[in-house]
């Protein structure tokens, strides 16, 4: 039974929060050094996560992915009213009725720091909820009711084409210059990821407009996914306008932004540094792979990227470890994410020792090749 519960504990986190700030003041503060305290001496003194497991009930697992959808609208929506003085007095009422006893005296407990880490904190959920759990539901493409939540999830992080330009796009590109979310070896981390965002949005419209064109269909129409995607996302922003006012809507969208933002530093990290010849196939070894346990159970397995980039169909739980046949990074994901955001020099000097690694014992002599001449 706790095989199939560990994959509960992102959602379960994330109730955890809505009910521990309501302690007020430093609880936002506290959470997020507990959660990230948690995350990061854990990855480093737990075992690794090898071992392959079976499941008898995959419907149990898909649920864990399922509840996410409510459990994030819920926190995105607290969240959001613990950020803003302009919530409508109906809202405010039900808030103290069955949630907080009082709800207006939680919120104005919170400082400066509580604040800022309650953005943090909700984003880092957001990710993990949302596009963590989005990227393996959109990733079913002959699912409709999965890639209905899946698509609905990306949408808090207005990242509609993370389930196009990524399904589509990255897995075909991936470790190639024109990929934008394959890093190259001394990428600037901040550039890369305002670079990223933009030419994601770019390739998923011309992906869209392609696809409907061959269909014989208005691109500019409701048949593109893409608009769509950002009329879902809009959707979400406008029930926050009616909720919390534009100060909510402002709130909503820098979360929605670090929220994308941490996604694409994590994209940094799965592919830095790694060649590939154009028209050779994706490899174990052309992503960065992390049997790390809590970043495993935390984040549905997409540690194991090596094995998803090799079999992109598989489900979350049939991801292999590949201990042997992938390179690793030297932390958890969560250490890797403030290492390359907080500290992006010692993140590439660190990194330096690994990529010499790759070189020598995964690359072959056209990619070495590849490496010499992008150096």
């Amino acid at each position: 039974m706790l095989k199939y519960l560990k994959h509960f504990l992102p959602p379960f986190t994330a109730i955890m929060f809505m009910i521990i700030i309501a302690m007020g003041e430093y609880s936002p503060t506290l959470f997020l050094l507990g959660f990230s305290l948690l995350m990061i001496i854990g990855d480093y003194i737990m075992p690794r996560d090898k071992e392959i497991q079976y499941f008898s009930y995959p419907a149990i697992l898909n649920f864990s992915l399922y509840i996410n959808l409510p459990i994030l609208l819920g926190l995105v929506l607290i969240t959001m009213s613990f950020l803003t003085n302009n919530l409508s007095e109906w809202y405010v009422n039900i808030l103290n009725t069955y949630i907080y006893h009082d709800f207006i005296e939680i919120r104005n407990s919170f400082n400066l720091i509580d604040k800022f880490c309650l953005i943090i904190q909700a984003s880092l959920l957001m990710g993990i909820l949302g596009v963590v759990a989005g990227h393996e539901l959109t990733h079913r493409i002959k699912n409709k009711f999965d890639m209905f939540v899946g698509n609905w999830l990306l949408a808090f992080s207005w990242d509609c084409t993370f389930a196009i330009e990524h399904v589509y796009g990255h897995h075909k590109h991936a470790c190639l210059p024109e990929d934008p979310a394959s890093a190259q070896r001394g990428d600037n981390i901040y550039a890369f990821i305002l670079k990223a965002i933009f030419n994601e949005h770019v390739d998923g419209w011309k992906i869209e407009i392609n696809r409907v064109k061959k269909k014989g269909q208005n691109p500019f129409s409701l048949n593109n996914r893409m608009i769509v995607g950002y009329l879902r996302s809009l959707t979400i922003t406008f029930l926050i306008f009616t909720i919390a006012g534009l100060i909510g809507v402002l709130y909503f969208l820098i979360c929605a932004f670090i929220t994308k933002s941490f996604l694409e530093a994590i994209n940094y990290i799965e592919h830095y540094g790694l060649v590939r010849v154009r028209g050779s196939k994706v490899e174990m070894k052309h992503s960065w792979n992390s049997n790390h346990l809590l970043s495993s159970i935390f984040l549905y397995n997409v540690t194991r990227h090596s094995d998803h980039h090799r079999l992109a169909k598989l489900k979350f739980w049939e991801l292999h470890p590949c201990p042997e046949s992938a390179p690793m990074t030297p932390y958890g994901y969560l250490s890797m994410l403030y290492l390359v955001l907080i500290t992006p020099l010692l993140y590439k000097k660190i990194m330096h020792k690994k990529l010499i690694d790759w070189d020598l014992n995964y690359a072959n002599n056209e990619e070495r090749e590849l490496v010499n001449t992008r150096n």
